[in-house]
């Protein structure tokens, strides 16, 4: 049943936006800022998924359930998948998704990079997890609405449906305030087949679905944050030097080697970190200069 929330005009309830993989990224964008929240089905081919479900099988297994009732204790979450799953770099530098993040990411930005990569597999029996909102991971800083510092995506890898916990999200929920609570009846499933990935903003409502079937659904999950906040994931740990200097290019700008605006996050008194990763020599470069 649809409802309204408090002090808006916005009605909750309705289905997730979906569309399919020759969308244009404009459209995908218009639709996520419209309703802060869309589904591209099929996205990723199965060859892809088949090989990252290998990859990744190993260390699902090798991972501790949740610790606390939001991570899950029933849900196994596996950060670091550059290095751990290499077919995971399909997903998180998809040519679609970066490009919709780029056209849905406040305009004025300089850059955006990686916020976390991590699977999340929430096993049979695993209640629904706490609404929430993922930008509140910045002390609840009090974002203006229109201003989006954060795009998430989840890539199904194995199909979802409501039985085996497919996301939950509130569409519309992204433009009310953070005090605006809602209820599991306001929310609906993110189904969609395997290889389908949900972007929805860091501002959107939504949480992990309860799994009520008998078997373990998995989810890839890639955030994307403006380049001048801290990530959620520590890339720079999270990574060797070496293993980042075997990236490609855009990885290694995703990860955070790059300023994120004009003087931050420069090296060696106002080098590009890029210029680090790639082995250039200080003297044959120009600083910032920062005052």
């Amino acid at each position: 049943m649809s409802t309204v929330a408090p002090d808006t005009d916005i009605v909750h309830g309705a289905d997730v936006p979906r569309c399919g993989p020759d969308t244009p990224a404009e459209e995908i964008s218009r639709l996520l800022v419209t309703h802060g929240v869309v589904i591209v089905e099929r996205l990723a081919d199965d060859a892809t998924c088949d090989r990252l479900a290998d990859e990744l099988g190993p260390w699902i297994e090798q991972t501790p359930a949740g610790g606390d009732a939001f991570s899950g204790f029933s849900t196994r979450r596996t950060g670091g998948l550059l290095t751990k799953a290499p077919s995971s770099e399909a997903l998180v530098a998809h040519p679609l998704v970066l490009d919709v993040v780029d056209r849905t990411l406040w305009p004025k930005k300089t850059t955006f990079q990686l916020h976390l990569t991590q699977s999340i597999a929430i096993g049979p029996g695993s209640p629904a997890q706490m609404l929430h909102r993922d930008h509140w991971c910045f002390d609840f800083f009090p974002f203006p609405r229109d201003v989006d510092v954060e795009v998430s995506t989840i890539w199904a890898l194995t199909e979802f449906t409501e039985a085996n916990g497919a996301t939950r999200v509130v569409p519309d929920s992204h433009r009310t305030p953070d005090d605006v609570k809602y209820a599991f009846e306001q929310t609906s499933p993110a189904a969609m087949p395997r290889g389908s990935v949900v972007l929805y903003l860091g501002s959107t409502v939504h949480g992990g679905g309860a799994n009520t079937a008998d078997e373990t659904r998995i989810g890839i999950n890639v955030d994307y944050v403006l380049g001048w906040l801290r990530q959620e994931e520590n890339q720079y740990l999270t990574y060797s030097l070496d293993e980042v200097r075997a990236m490609p290019e855009r990885l290694q700008r995703l990860l955070g080697y790059e300023v994120g605006a004009y003087a931050l996050g420069y090296v060696d008194g106002g080098r590009s970190p890029m210029e680090l990763v790639q082995g250039v020599d200080p003297g044959d470069t120009q600083s910032f200069a920062p005052s």
